[in-house]
């Protein structure tokens, strides 16, 4: 009997002390006991040795995002250079050829703006402005096309991207947008649907062509009443609150310059962070 005890005794330190005394987890078998002891009430050993899993851990939420785009620069010096002033990172998409329009790209860069082409696109009705001559319209040839974007870049070189102007008849021929996204892409250009018609198929044609793509969420118009004007301003923030991230276009009258200083303030009320609409599409970046 004694001769058995003893056995017994050697097989239980051999157990302990050999290396391989460890369970299919990888665990000794003094870690199991001890994992036992320590769990809480209802949970297992191995719920308290293991490491909480990953989606649980708390995750950090980059800030709410505001991309401000001032359209239809380009044409009014004195009230471009006010907008070079705005306390916050703003994009100015500016038309081609005007008066401004070479000058301004550069010191919006310099301003650490962001900077579009905003592109006159054939309207569905007759239009009488200064654009009449440099419009991309329905029945382009992909050469013409290429031609025209190619001047307003030769002037335009800081532009990241492509919104705009006017255009409800040619953002909603397919046709039309395909053959635009494509030059888009081989000049490596993004595209903001400013959404002037709710026929607009350009986010699915830039999505095809494998282009950057984005639309605006809100319109400030000045023609609208201050109290209108507030509401639709509310709404981009409440957007940017549930999204993540929204896109404003107002126009470039200093109307609009005026009418947004008396709101900017309510970024840093809310916690929503101006950016410039290149840094809009950066993901997982709280800018």
């Amino acid at each position: 009997m004694f001769c058995a005890f003893l056995a017994g005794l050697l097989t239980i330190g051999v157990a302990v002390l050999m290396p391989g005394g460890e369970n299919r987890n990888g665990k000794s078998a003094s870690l199991e006991k001890l994992s036992a002891l320590t769990a809480g009430p209802g949970e297992s050993a191995q719920d308290a040795a293991s490491p909480p899993p990953r989606d649980s851990l708390p995750v950090e939420v980059p800030n709410p995002r505001l991309a401000i785009v001032v359209g239809g620069c380009g044409y009014d010096p004195t009230g471009d250079a006010e907008w070079l002033k705005f306390p916050e990172k703003i994009t100015m998409a500016v038309i081609p050829f005007g008066p401004s329009s070479r000058r301004l790209p550069r010191a919006a860069h310099e301003r650490g703006f962001g900077v579009l082409i905003h592109a006159p696109m054939e309207p569905e009705g007759p239009v009488s402005d200064r654009t009449g001559d440099f419009r991309f319209l329905r029945g382009m040839s992909g050469e013409e096309m290429d031609a025209l974007l190619g001047r307003m870049i030769e002037e335009n070189a800081w532009a990241s991207g492509v919104s705009n102007h006017m255009g409800s008849a040619f953002t909603s021929d397919p046709e039309s947008m395909a053959r635009f996204a494509s030059l888009l892409k081989s000049r490596g250009l993004f595209f903001l649907d400013s959404v002037t018609t709710s026929r607009s198929v350009a986010v699915q044609a830039a999505l095809q062509a494998g282009i950057r793509v984005i639309r605006r969420d809100v319109f400030l118009d000045t023609g609208i009443r201050p109290e209108e004007m507030r509401l639709r301003w509310k709404k981009a923030l409440s957007i940017a609150k549930e999204k993540g991230k929204a896109v404003l276009v107002c126009n470039g009258r200093r109307e609009s310059l005026r009418a947004i200083l008396d709101l900017v303030p309510d970024l840093e009320t809310e916690g929503i962070r101006a950016v410039t609409l290149d840094e809009l599409f950066i993901k997982g970046r709280s800018l």
